[in-house]
Order: C-alpha cells, then structure tokens, then sequence
C-alpha cells in the first residue's frame, strides 16, 4: 500500500496533533530546579505549569481546548457572559490562535490542579480525566499519600464534580484560605473578574435575569493565587480585570512575579487589562515583575506586546516604577530568580554544535 493510501484525516490528526507532542512534557520531567529558584512554563492563556526544588508541581488553569472550529448558524447563546455584558447576539469569532504545547494524557506527574474559575478556557476535563484515571498522588502537609487535589472556588468545583471528579478529591477556596503542598505554600485572594459576575448559569434565553440584582459574590466563582515558592512569591490573577484593591494586596504581601490577563478589548467589552492597566497592576501591587498573559489565545482579542512596552517606556521614570514587564512565549520556561533581569523570551535557536564537525559543503567560500 502506498503512504497516499495509508493516509487518512484520523492519520493525519494522530501525527500532527498535539502540536509539540510531548516536546514539553519531557522538558519539564527533566528540569532538575535548583534551590532557591522556581521554574515556571507558560501553557497559553492562562495556563501555567510551576516547578520548584522540593518536586512540587502545579498547574493553574491548564486548558486544553480551543474556541470557534465553525461559522455554524452564526448566533451567540444568548445568555453567554459575553452577550450578558453588551447584548450582542452575532457569534464571538474567538478561534484559538496558539498551538497545543503540552499533552495532558502525557503528564506523569502533577501535585496539585488548579483553577482561578470556572470559565471554560481555565479548566479542562480531558486533563481532569487523565489525572483522575492515571492514579497521581502526592503527600499532603503531613507526609502522608494522598490523591491529587483539585483546587479551586466553589463554582470551578462544582463543574470538576459535574465532569466526575469524585468530590472527596476537590477542595473548595475562597479569600483567605491558604494550601501547603511540598514546598509551596499557595495564598487565595481576591479576584476581579468582574466578567464572572454577568455569568449566569443557564446560557439559554432562559438565563438569570440580572438587570438590577446585587452582583453574585465573587469569591464563590474567582480566585487570585499567591504561589509562595523558595524562589520567589508569584501572582496569579486569572482573568482579574484592573481593581484598586490590586494596592492592598500589594501591601500585605511580598509580591515578586504578577500575572495580568492582557488583551485588546473589542468595542462594547471590558474583559481584559489594557496595557494601562497591566502597568498600574504592577505598580499597585510593588511586584519586581510583570508578565502579560492571556493575550495570546483568542483571535479577536490578540494585543500588541510593544503597547505595554512603549507606555513603560513613557511613564517608568516620571512615575518611579520598581518593576519591569517581561514579554513570554507560550511554551517558554522562566526560571525566577535566575531571569529575573530578562526582559523578553526567545526559544532555543539551536546549533550551539555548529563547526563541531566538518560541514558537507564545496568551498568554504560559500558558508
């Protein structure tokens, strides 16, 4: 049989797909983390892996899902946050724009999953399923085996048991909560993700009318994570948008890295940090480094990085600023303190052998 008969779509997705295979996995399986450091890789979105010296590691908001696959009808659910916010009913052309870095059915080790909330690009039930079906265990404060915990606020927990996640396996937070696993110690917070609070339930035109009610309370539905690490304290927002009270958290806690969910806003939506907003989240919040994330994912709110940077560029000797913004790649690996001073990421251009052995080539005249 010849390779174009052999070929098939189901051939071709096997081979292509996940994207990186299981490039990263190894990657991180094979990342010895010195002490006094925390390696962190950033999986798309919000998504975040963290590794430390004692073998603690953590995933928050690993999603392995993607956005618009068709133009279908052409309609938005009329009760989807989105539609709740600026009423509009014509579909969201959000298509994922990143590829898939890690595979989750490859994932042979993970302490602890967790989420910031439950929206549906911050959790993932193929990555729920192979953690629950694998077996993972790790030690909880006392040194004794337990299951992998699922972790998260109320809401994210509820869809995790939705999903099939045994109930006895997850933990509900909420502000003021604090987790100790291996060597990490993780601080819930205060979220402001105000996209949460016009999230109803029922999506259909059958959705909670809540034109004039109080707001739902937040801390069942989002979290922000404080991740105190050997290497450093790091600032998980989720899908925080900019808040005042970024200045108390800032000043009850030591803050080194903060994630900020950046993206450009389409008209009509207030769903993302602007640039402005990224800067004056670090500047609240006294950290030493802020990496702009989420901006990656969705087609219709991809943002420029150089916004960020040319405001900072502007404002950080007028206004004193003690950070610098860090400009990632999805898939890179950030060793904190270590690239503490780095201030943007390339992925390892290779060829550091070149020369090493004689090239094939007619003339050195050519090379």
């Amino acid at each position: 049989m010849s390779k174009i008969d052999e070929i098939t779509r189901d051939s071709w997705i096997l081979n292509t797909f996940p994207e990186w295979g299981t490039w990263l996995n190894e990657e991180i399986e094979n990342t010895e983390v010195k002490e006094g450091t925390v390696a962190m890789w950033w999986l798309g979105c919000t998504g975040i892996w963290f590794k430390t010296p004692g073998g603690c590691n953590l995933t928050i908001d690993f999603w392995c899902g993607n956005g618009k696959r068709t133009h279908g009808d052409g309609k938005m659910k009329p009760g989807h946050q989105m539609a709740n916010m600026c009423g509009a009913r014509a579909m969201q052309p959000n298509l994922r724009a990143v590829p898939f870095v890690l595979d989750p059915f490859a994932v042979k080790q993970v302490d602890a999953v967790l989420a910031t909330h439950y929206h549906q690009d911050h959790m993932d039930p193929n990555y729920a399923s192979h953690v629950i079906k694998s077996g993972m265990t790790t030690v909880d404060e006392n040194g004794r085996e337990i299951p992998v915990p699922f972790i998260g606020p109320k809401k994210s927990v509820e869809t995790w048991i939705k999903w099939g996640v045994p109930e006895e396996r997850c933990r509900v937070v909420k502000p003021g909560d604090t987790i100790r696993i291996k060597d990490v110690e993780i601080v819930c917070l205060d979220s402001f993700d105000r996209t949460c609070l016009v999230t109803t339930d029922d999506t259909s035109e059958n959705r909670e009318n809540l034109v004039g009610k109080c707001p739902t309370d937040m801390d069942e539905k989002a979290v922000n994570y404080l991740v105190k690490t050997p290497g450093g304290n790091i600032y998980h927002s989720g899908d925080s948008h900019y808040s005042i009270y970024f200045a108390k958290h800032g000043k009850d806690y030591d803050i080194d890295v903060a994630f900020g969910s950046y993206g450009e806003n389409p008209v009509g939506l207030a769903d993302k940090m602007t640039s402005v907003d990224v800067l004056r989240m670090a500047e609240a919040l006294r950290c030493k480094v802020v990496i702009p994330i989420h901006y990656d994912v969705w087609t219709n709110f991809m943002a420029d990085l150089n916004e960020i940077q040319v405001l900072y560029n502007m404002k950080k000797d007028r206004l004193g600023y003690q950070f610098h913004p860090f400009f990632w790649e999805v898939g890179g690996k950030y060793v904190y303190p270590t690239d503490g001073q780095k201030r943007a990421y390339h992925h390892d251009r290779g060829f550091h052998d070149c020369f090493e052995h004689e090239p094939n080539s007619p003339f050195r005249s050519i090379l």
